[in-house]
């Protein structure tokens, strides 16, 4: 959605509408703040600090946030732009909304997205409510991503460049969200976005993008887990149910994993295919047992607010670096089931399944580990 300024009244004529931006000390949260000051906005930067890194200890390849030099890239931009710029610590927020259901997950045997969590309970709840008290009309971010009016509804779109759209992560948006916030970069490329900034003398014009889970910056989360996590052994078993190894805890593995599962000399390949958080058992088999047509998905949204009526043709992820793939979608009172046209590969329970029809995010939910009998009944009927 191109951003139009409409006019607050104020004693003394008309004072464009304010807008809060998300500053990470990134690049496109930099180019969103610009983009939005040069349409007449009222804007003012905000930076979270979600948690606390210590600088000195970082590896060089790093690419989270939160880091000092993070913080002070948003101010630099901040004060080359002219406007206001504050921190605002949500370190306990992000502990119990990001990391603590990051691991609560892996303890079930599931594998959490939480970049997810951070955007639904972090940038657009926690942040949404503190514009409210800056008397702010948006939120702005630097997602690549469209808002765009649509038939009676606002609508979440892919960014236009596909290598880095992120309306994956934004499926849990609704209408009231959409409604007060701006996305003012997802109408451009990456590359247009760093001249952008280059013109503008931004000091991160040339900054690597974040790549990593932004709050373990060495990339290893098992010990990550470890330090926080009780684990509990078990056993490893194949599909017959036989005891062909043993682990330290189900955490550590994930949907499709072949390395690290500690079996030698079994001959062919084998692969991660189940998680039995109830019995601590992994199960694991070929290559051929991660390929399914089918699965369930839970906590459903749909972005406009209108649930489908009976079954409808989408297109879905099962991944953020994934392939949309043709599936058909039939809503449920609970859920969704999704019917893949042609069987995919490793549909990990905890991941998100977001729903698309051509460019347009039509909603999503979260992967479960089966689906319900009386659904498979239903559908087999």
């Amino acid at each position: 959605m191109e951003p139009t300024v409409k006019g607050q009244k104020q004693e003394g004529g008309t004072m464009p509408e304010r807008v809060i931006v998300a500053m990470s000390g990134g690049v496109d949260s930099s180019v969103a703040a610009l983009l939005l000051k040069n349409k007449g906005y009222d804007v003012i930067g905000v930076t979270m600090k979600l948690y606390s890194l210590d600088t000195d200890d970082l590896p060089d390849y790093y690419r989270g946030c939160c880091t000092v030099d993070d913080v002070e890239d948003a101010r630099r931009v901040c004060q080359i732009l002219g406007i206001p710029h504050y921190v605002m610590n949500v370190q306990e927020e992000f502990q119990k909304f990001v990391i603590d259901y990051f691991c609560s997950e892996y303890q079930r045997g599931r594998t959490p997205h939480p970049c997810i969590a951070c955007n639904d309970k972090i940038k657009f709840n926690f942040l949404s409510n503190r514009a409210q008290s800056l008397a702010a009309a948006y939120v702005a971010t630097g997602h690549y991503a469209r808002i765009e009016h649509g038939l009676g509804c606002l609508e979440l779109k892919k960014g236009i460049d596909e290598s880095k759209d992120q309306s994956y992560v934004l499926y849990g948006m609704g209408q009231a969200e959409l409604s007060h916030t701006l996305m003012p970069i997802g109408g451009y490329t990456k590359d247009q976005i760093r001249e952008l900034a280059t013109q503008a003398g931004f000091p991160n014009a040339g900054k690597p993008d974040s790549q990593d889970i932004c709050f373990i910056p060495f990339g290893d989360y098992k010990s990550f887990l470890k330090d926080r996590i009780v684990s509990s052994p078990g056993d490893i078993v194949d599909l017959q149910g036989s005891v062909i190894g043993s682990h330290e805890g189900i955490e550590f593995f994930t949907i499709g994993q072949r390395k690290g599962l500690g079996l030698s000399g079994t001959g062919d390949a084998l692969y991660v295919l189940e998680i039995d958080s109830e019995n601590q058992k992994v199960v694991v088999g070929p290559k051929s047992g991660l390929y399914k047509d089918n699965f369930w998905v839970s906590r459903v949204n749909y972005v406009s607010g209108i649930i489908p009526d009976g079954s409808v043709d989408v297109q879905v992820k099962i991944r953020y670096q994934f392939q949309k793939a043709d599936a058909v979608l039939t809503n449920y009172s609970d859920g969704a089931l999704i019917r893949f046209n042609d069987p995919q590969r490793s549909i990990t329970p905890g991941q998100a399944a977001v729903f698309y029809q051509g460019d347009c995010v039509l909603g999503g939910g979260v992967i479960e580990g089966s689906v319900p009998s009386r659904v498979l009944t239903q559908t087999n009927a």
